[in-house]
Formats: structure tokens, C-alpha cells, sequence
């Protein structure tokens, strides 16, 4: 394609997310049940097969058309709506080999074999469950409000991202060939920030990162005679010391480098002299060229310091993990940021100053090689419990976020709610802000019998509430804003003004940045950021009428009351999550935690996912390998 579909008016698109978001208490408790169950049932890279099955159950019900298997053992869903771009929405299933030690009720005790054939802790410590769960939520609402929008919504879950493998696995296995080439990509990611928080960045997001394996070959023997081997025990080290001078004498102080030696293995006992040592290595980069010198100061360095030893036989230096920088293109961006700013309003959206030094494979979608590559989206939803944040030390935020439990900690414990509604929102709004329409498909308002459905995708009746409360649609299909509330104006009074999502830290001083003050001279200048004493009591308003305090997780108790006696029951999913989250005496937190509690929020409400096998054959795979 030549160009990127053309983004709809972001007030407009914030006006579609109202709508199509007035179905999120209905379908909430079972997204949250998911979540929870995601949480307990961790699966490591390339080994998701309960979580694909999650996955694929929850399309096969809300109508979309499945494909299972795809790189393994990740999910498509596809659903056309008529004439219009095609969007794909992206999220990564996997789990890492962490011991969790949050304490929270639903805190994994999951074990699994690595790769390597070695029994270890299982821990969704990077949010994979929150973002599968957001995911297939997000497809669950806009199944059900296709009068609200035209195109095709492709639904990618994706294995494998720990091992930054697993896109270029699904690409490779004819992801957009079997399946067609989306117009844009758009995925999210949690992250430190305070819950309910959504940062974005144009340009580099995310660096670069490789993992390397290098194996030294020595001359074993008895520890008394070491002058009769060539010690590799030695030899690792001084590679591990002489590889700390190169980020420091090697790369320009201007450029972003990180080099970190992650596993030194070698020996068996104290008085044998090995034969053999083994390292893996790290890098990181926010800039592919200095990503190729850190790779061939690596190959230098390892193999001089053989040689120097005396070493007869050349060391091995393998790269195993790689994925480049993270580059959200920065037309897309501004449209994404734009209708999250209309509906979320300025305090809930930021623009980030500076990239992250983490990775993701994600990039591996946009296929950076092509010649017309695909443009993509990536943004961060903030996790941390508020009191966690408020207790943490530190003046800045920069300074905060470096002292709560974030990716990756055995401590990281998202605040469930305001986390997954804030998730759930903005992927929902950023797809409408390409696929939302004032002339969609005329067969989604009367679908044909034969049609795939559009209802809920778990039967039963809905949760009781006002019928003003509902999706409403005029005989000319133009969707009135909430009953008995005004449409949709201009930023309300005191909300902050429109951030610059194109400008770049990295090449343009911050002085000059568009809006730059001396007033508010930090584009993390938000309210939400301060402590709790200065968050407002109602969040800015946004140019929508929604009411913010249900998007973030002030729902009003009623709806929470009855969903928690009488609706959790009528779920089709078979575990029961208030048993799970009720329990009398939770289990206590270890000792020496972060600062603040790890976990916040009311208890989940609604049944926890069972994840039965999907109904029928799978088209691409023998059953009998991907079924529980």
C-alpha cells in the first residue's frame, strides 16, 4: 500500500469510544476474570498453548474468524466490517522463568521446563496477561458495536516476545500473506508509570537489544598444577572485565549503550580446573549502528583474550536473541495520541522525553527491511498502584519509576482495575481512530441470520442497568452523545494543553520543543504524576462526555454490587473468581517488598477463565498439540 489510511477527526473518534466504551461494565468482571486467570497460569515462550486456547475460545464466541497455530502457537482473529483500512491489534502471551513474590491472592505457583530441560518458576512479570486480557476485550467491544465503525479488525496474539522471536515467527509462517497486510499496527505496553497512565513517544520508543553465547575452550586439570592447563575460568573473566571499558571508552558518551555479561557457568568442583567456560551477553542501543559496534567489540574482545591465554582452539561467539529499535512512526502516533488525548483529557496522557532502553519485537511486524514498511504504534498504559508510587522515594518521576517494582521484578503486581480499564480504552480508541465511521457498513445494523454473531459472546442475560445507559442508534444510523448529556465540545477549562507527540528529545533541544515553557517545562507535567494529595478529585474533563471515573475504576457501586451477588453466577465460565478472591486469610506478602503494598484495587469480580478447547477442528494444526 502507498499510503496510511487517513486517521478520523480525534474527537470523533473519542465521540466512537464513548459509545463502544459504555459496554465496558457489562464485559468487564469477565475480562478481569481473564486476566486473573492469565496471572495463576503463566506459560513460557513458545509453550502458550492454554493461553492460545484463551484466546482463540473467546474469538471463536464473539464472531470473529480463527486461526490457530500461526508461528507456533500464536492466534489470529480476523473480523470484516465492510469496506475500509484494515487495523491490526497486537499482544504477547508469554511468561518469563521468575518466582513470583507478590503475595497477591492469585499469585502464580506455576513451574515449567526451560528450554534447556530445567524445572522453573513460571511469573507474567511484564504484563502479557494484562495485555492478552485488554486484547481480546477490545475485539469482544468492537464485535458488538460494528455499527460504530467500517474495516477489518485483525487480532494478533502473539508467542515468543521474551525470546524476541516470535513476530518474525508468525511472519515467517505467512502471517500477512495468508491473512493480508494491515494499513497500521497498534499494541501497547504496561509499564511503571502510575495506573491508568498512557505515555506515548514518536520515533524511538524502544531500543535495540541482542543476547549472545560465547563458549572458551581451555586445557583442563587438577587444581595444584595449573601451569600444566589453559585455565577458561580466567579467561571468562578477564572477557567479563575488559567488556565493562567499552560502553565507557568505546562509544560516544552522546550515544545510548548498555553491556551486561547475564550468566558466567563453568566447573564442577573447586580443585578441577575446567575445560570449558560459558557467558551469555546483553546489549542494548537506541541506535543500529552503535548496536554493530557493541557486537564487534564483543568478537574482539573475546577472542584476543583466548588468544592471550594461549588458548588452542577458537572460542565460539553466537547471537541468539535480536530485534532492533522500536520507531513508532510519527504521523500515526500523532493520530493515536491525539484521540487518546480527546477522550482520556491531559492528565491522563503524556509524552514521553526519552526512549526506553527496553526492547520489543513488536517492530518485527512493521517489516523495517520492506520498502513500503507497515507504520505501527506502541505506547505504554502506566501499572503501579497509587499508594506504591506516592511511597516510593524520589522527587521526579524519573527518580520514582527507577524504585517501584517494574517489568520483569518478581515484585511487579499491576493495579488490576484502573490498569485494565486504562488498557482496555486505549487500544479500543486507537483502533476506532482509523476504522471509526459516520458511514459504516449498512449490514452490521441487521445482520443476516446466517451472519456471524454480534451479541455477547457469553451467554446470558446482560447486567441490569438504566436504558439510557445503552448503545443507541437512530433510524438514520448517527449515534446521539449520552443520553441527557450535551455532545462533545472543545478541551475543557484547566486540562493541559495539547502535547507535541512529534517532537524528539534526541534531536531537538527541549527548549524548543513545540509548547516548551518555562512554566511547564517537563512533559511529564501532569497531575497524575504528583502525589495523591495533588491528584484532582474529578480527572480533567475530556472533549467527550464520558464519565472518566467509570473509564478509570470508580464504577458506581451499584452495577459493582450486583455484578459481584447475582451476575458473577450466570458466567459460562466455569471457576468461580469470588471464591478465589474472598478468601478469608489471603496469603501474607514476603518479607522486604518495594515500597507500598504490591497489589491495590477492589477484588475481581466474575468468573476466572476455565480456557476449554474451542469448539470444533483447528484449521491449522493437529489438534492434539495445541488443545489442553
Amino acid at each position: 500500500m502507498d499510503t496510511v489510511p487517513h486517521a478520523v477527526d480525534p474527537n470523533r473518534a473519542a465521540q466512537h469510544g464513548s459509545v463502544v466504551m459504555r459496554l465496558l461494565d457489562e464485559l468487564f468482571p469477565l475480562v478481569e476474570g481473564v486476566y486473573v486467570d492469565l496471572h495463576k497460569n503463566p506459560e513460557l515462550s513458545h509453550a502458550e498453548q492454554r493461553t492460545a486456547s484463551v484466546v482463540a475460545e473467546w474469538l471463536n464466541r464473539t464472531g470473529y474468524d480463527v486461526h490457530r497455530g500461526v508461528g507456533g502457537t500464536g492466534v489470529v482473529g480476523i473480523l470484516r466490517n465492510g469496506p475500509g483500512p484494515t487495523v491490526m491489534l497486537r499482544a504477547d502471551m508469554d511468561a518469563l522463568p521468575l518466582e513470583e513474590k507478590t503475595g497477591l491472592p492469585y499469585a502464580s505457583t506455576a513451574r515449567a521446563q526451560d528450554p534447556d530441560g530445567a524445572e522453573v518458576p513460571v511469573m507474567h512479570a511484564c504484563g502479557h496477561d494484562a495485555h492478552t486480557a485488554c486484547l481480546i476485550g477490545v475485539a469482544d467491544l468492537l464485535s458488538e458495536t460494528r455499527e460504530e465503525w467500517a474495516g477489518t479488525i485483525m487480532i494478533v496474539a502473539q508467542p515468543g516476545e521474551e525470546t524476541l522471536d516470535g513476530a518474525q515467527g508468525m511472519i515467517d509462517d505467512g502471517l500477512f500473506d495468508r491473512f493480508g497486510r494491515p494499513d497500521v499496527i497498534l499494541g501497547q505496553h504496561l509499564g511503571p508509570q502510575p495506573a491508568g497512565l498512557i505515555s506515548h513517544r514518536a520515533g524511538i520508543i524502544l531500543g535495540a537489544a541482542s543476547a549472545y553465547k560465547v563458549r572458551i575452550f581451555g586445557e583442563g586439570g587438577h587444581a595444584s598444577q595449573p601451569h600444566t592447563t589453559v585455565d577458561p575460568v580466567l579467561i571468562a573473566a578477564n572477557i567479563v572485565t575488559r567488556l565493562q571499558g567499552v560502553v565507557s571508552r568505546e562509544i560516544s558518551p552522546s550515544e545510548m549503550a548498555v553491556l551486561t555479561v547475564g550468566r558466567v557457568q563453568a566447573g564442577t568442583k573447586a580443585n578441577i580446573i575446567p575445560d570449558e567456560a560459558y557467558l551469555e551477553i546483553s546489549t542494548r542501543a537506541l541506535n543500529e549502528n552503535v548496536s554493530v559496534q557493541l557486537e564487534q567489540a564483543i568478537e574482539r574482545i573475546v577472542r584476543a583474550e583466548a588468544a592471550a591465554s594461549g588458548a588452542s582452539r577458537e572460542p565460539e561467539v553466537e547471537r541468539f536473541q535480536s530485534s532492533g529499535v522500536t520507531h513508532n512512526d510519527p504521523a500515526s502516533t500523532a493520530d493515536v495520541a491525539a484521540a487518546h488525548h480527546a477522550y482520556f483529557g491531559g492528565d491522563y496522557v503524556i509524552h514521553l522525553p526519552d526512549p526506553s532502553p527496553a526492547t520489543e519485537d513488536f517492530c518485527r511486524f512493521g517489516l523495517p527491511e520492506d520498502p513500503q514498511p507497515i507504520p505501527y504504534v506502541l505506547w505504554f498504559v502506566g501499572a503501579t498502584p497509587h499508594d506504591v508510587w506516592d511511597n516510593a522515594p524520589g522527587d521526579t518521576p524519573y527518580e520514582k519509576m527507577g524504585n517501584v517494582p517494574s517489568n520483569h521484578s518478581p515484585f511487579f503486581a499491576p493495579d488490576r482495575e484502573p490498569t485494565l480499564r486504562a488498557g482496555l480504552a486505549a487500544l479500543t480508541i486507537a483502533a476506532l481512530s482509523y476504522v471509526g465511521s459516520d458511514n459504516p457498513n449498512p449490514a452490521a445494523l441487521a445482520p443476516e441470520p446466517s451472519a456471524s454473531p454480534v451479541g455477547s459472546s457469553f451467554p446470558g442475560p446482560a447486567p441490569a442497568e438504566p436504558a439510557d445507559a445503552r448503545v443507541h442508534t437512530d433510524p438514520g444510523g448517527d449515534h446521539a452523545p449520552y443520553p441527557g448529556q450535551a455532545p462533545p465540545t472543545g478541551a475543557a477549562p484547566g486540562a493541559h494543553a495539547p502535547f507535541d507527540p512529534l517532537s524528539d528529545p534526541l534531536a531537538v533541544p527541549r527548549s524548543q520543543e513545540p509548547g516548551f515553557s518555562d512554566e511547564a517545562n517537563d512533559a511529564y507535567d501532569s497531575a497524575f504524576l504528583a502525589t495523591s494529595s495533588a491528584w484532582p478529585e474529578e480527572p480533567g474533563k475530556a472533549t467527550h462526555d464520558t464519565d472518566m471515573r467509570s473509564v478509570m475504576g470508580r464504577q458506581d457501586q451499584e452495577i459493582r454490587d450486583e455484578w459481584h451477588s447475582e451476575k458473577a453466577e450466570e458466567s459460562t465460565l466455569s471457576a468461580d473468581m469470588a471464591a478465589i478472591m474472598d478468601e478469608d486469610e489471603a496469603p501474607a506478602p514476603p518479607p522486604g517488598p518495594p515500597a507500598g503494598p504490591a497489589f491495590g484495587g477492589p477484588p475481581p469480580m466474575g468468573s476466572a477463565h476455565a480456557a476449554p478447547p474451542p469448539p470444533g477442528p483447528d484449521d491449522d494444526l493437529p489438534d492434539a498439540q495445541y488443545r489442553l
